[in-house]
């Protein structure tokens, strides 16, 4: 069974990511503008629009990229969103331009 991995833009700006199985973002993406779960994020954050998605052949691997964009920035989600690769290797670097030890 696969699953899909999703980024929201809300209406205050902000991003969500979450994740769905195979056939269920659009019904997903439906339950967040209607409202359906009171005590989630996007709640009082609607409408929401998708502005990225990938699917993924096994649910263990959308929920590490689930949890592994939920980390990211802001500017690496901006730049994701766009599927701006240059501006996102740009966004990964570490502040100072040190190399990461192995």
């Amino acid at each position: 069974m696969g699953a899909v991995v999703y980024m929201l833009l809300c209406a205050d700006g902000s991003y969500y990511v979450g994740s769905t199985s195979d056939d269920g973002l659009d019904r997903r993406v439906a339950e967040h503008n209607a409202g359906a779960h009171p005590e989630a994020y996007t709640w009082s954050r609607r409408p929401v629009t998708v502005v990225w998605s990938e699917q993924f052949d096994r649910i263990t691997d959308a929920i590490a990229a689930e949890r592994r964009l939920k980390g990211w920035s802001r500017v690496k989600k901006e730049a994701l969103a766009r599927g701006d690769w240059s501006g996102l290797v740009r966004a990964a670097k570490r502040r100072g331009g040190r190399e990461r030890m192995p």
